[in-house]
């Protein structure tokens, strides 16, 4: 009974691995949405997305600790329709990009830093497969086992 749980369980691992591995697009979550201001004095809200959560290894301490890459979007929506879309999902990933460096205070600490990066929402490309050219192997097909040029 015992080596049928532990197999089961074993089972149910790898079948996860595989599935969210293979088979899951990738997501983001809608979390919040903050207002932000335009140069011409106008205002419009930004999207703050949230991936899913991740284990990371302090360089001070060796320990890990979990964590989620976050980005922020710009939207055409106005207030009500951003706090609807809290919770919303969308498919893609958030992504760190190099930038030019820029001044950045830790709110927690009011310590100023240098940053060359930032973190950027990218979508699931939906249309690999129009970029790329695929030709069948007409020999998985053949009934005679002979492969006929003409055919492809």
């Amino acid at each position: 009974m015992i080596a049928e749980l532990l197999f089961f369980s074993e089972l149910l691992f790898c079948l996860d691995k595989m599935f969210n591995s293979k088979f899951l697009k990738p997501m983001v979550t809608i979390v919040n949405y903050k207002e932000r201001l335009k140069d011409d004095g106008t205002s419009f809200f930004v999207l703050e997305l949230q991936g899913g959560i991740e284990m990371t290894q302090s360089k001070t301490t060796g320990m890990f600790y979990a964590t989620a890459k976050k980005a922020i979007i710009p939207s055409t929506f106005d207030e009500v329709t951003c706090k609807g879309l809290i919770g919303t999902q969308l498919s893609g990933y958030i992504e760190k990009q190099e930038c030019e460096p820029y001044e950045y205070v830790v709110q927690e600490t009011g310590e100023e830093i240098i940053l060359s990066h930032r973190w950027v929402y990218l979508p699931e490309e939906t249309n690999q497969s129009s970029s790329k050219s695929i030709k069948a192997d007409a020999s998985v097909f053949s009934q005679n086992g002979v492969y006929d040029e003409a055919l492809v």
